[in-house]
């Protein structure tokens, strides 16, 4: 079996030789050390030896206000900063405003003027061939809102000016459809799948109530997945934390993944999430990356990929539970992961 055909069929919840695996996307920090333990000099030749089945591609975004797609508004008026600079809290520019009738008062970013079709079909055509190619699109449209006030007042105006919270949204969901469509016609037929998200789950419960996902994300959320469904694209949808109450919702909305399934977020864990959803909708990730993969032996990672295989035989992309390989993170520990996946 390829590792196309693994990656499709994982997802498909359909049987597999062993089940489809993924180094996640490796924080700059962690990426000097995991070269070093696997003696190489790229993040490819770590792929190479690891043996996993996704290689994923960042939408490529240069705009005033940063250079990714995640930071394509500058709603707190900083002008262009680094990702780690990056934060929800800082008052923005719609602090004050509950009156839809003054959002487009500010300076809405046109994607097309931001995205080169042509780095597009450059960057996917880098991809390890025989990978499944995954867009990392992100489109956290609902993390842009919180930005657009600041997190602590888009919390409030969800209750007290929830028109105005759902106009902004909307405005942003329409920019995230737009790049997207550049994205997907510019590498149409190069891309397997997308990876889109905001984070919903805080490590015990949810940040927001569940009955607020369900006003102000389901609809964008079911809009990104059924244009991604238009060009023949799975969809990964990640949240990190505990979302185990939305669950329901996000397969209603059509997605196809579930990422990373947070092993050590309330409810999250494999043993409760594979009898209650494995049959309705795949994930992505599962093996703790707070405690086992930093602190574990790697015969408790190979154990612990052992039972995420008897609880998923299919239907599991075995990751990390979480989009990055942090620093603290062992490289022996991820090793062992995928020595575990394909034994």
């Amino acid at each position: 079996m390829d590792k196309k055909e693994r990656f499709f069929r994982t997802i498909a919840r359909e049987k597999v030789d062993y089940p489809a695996s993924w180094l996640g996307l490796p924080d700059a920090k962690a990426e000097p050390g995991l070269m070093q333990y696997f003696g190489v000099n790229s993040i490819d030749g770590i792929r190479e030896i690891i043996n996993d089945d996704i290689y994923p591609v960042e939408l490529p975004y240069h705009s005033p206000s940063g250079d990714a797609i995640y930071m394509a508004f500058d709603f707190a008026r900083q002008g262009k900063v680094k990702n780690e600079h990056r934060t929800l809290n800082a008052p923005g520019f719609f602090e004050d405003v509950s009156d839809p009738t003054r959002i487009e008062d500010f300076d809405w970013p046109d994607p097309a003027n931001y995205i080169d079709p042509e780095e597009c079909r450059a960057e996917v055509s880098k991809a390890m061939p025989d990978r499944a190619v995954v867009g990392i699109i992100w489109s956290s449209f609902f993390q842009d809102t919180w930005a657009a006030f600041g997190m602590e007042n888009g919390c409030i105006q969800m209750m007290m000016a929830p028109d105005m919270f759902q106009g902004i949204c909307d405005r942003i969901v329409d920019f995230y459809l737009k790049a997207n469509e550049i994205f997907f016609e510019s590498t149409r037929g190069m891309l397997d799948a997308v990876l889109i998200g905001n984070d919903y789950g805080a490590q015990t419960s949810m940040v927001i109530a569940p009955e607020q996902f369900r006003q102000f994300g389901m609809a964008g959320t079911k809009q990104l997945v059924d244009q991604a469904h238009a060009y023949d694209l799975k969809v990964i949808h990640h949240s990190c934390g505990s979302i185990y109450e939305i669950i329901p919702d996000l397969i209603e909305a059509g997605v196809d993944a579930i990422h990373p399934m947070q092993a050590l977020a309330t409810n999250m864990e494999a043993e409760k999430i594979a009898p209650e959803f494995g049959d309705k909708v795949s994930f992505v990730g599962g093996l703790d990356a707070q405690h086992l993969l930093v602190q574990g032996m790697p015969e408790q990672i190979k154990k612990r990929v052992h039972e995420l295989r008897e609880l998923f035989p299919t239907g599991l992309v075995i990751s990390p539970s979480h989009e990055a390989i942090l620093e603290e993170v062992n490289p022996e520990n991820i090793k062992a992961m995928f020595e575990a996946v394909q034994d």
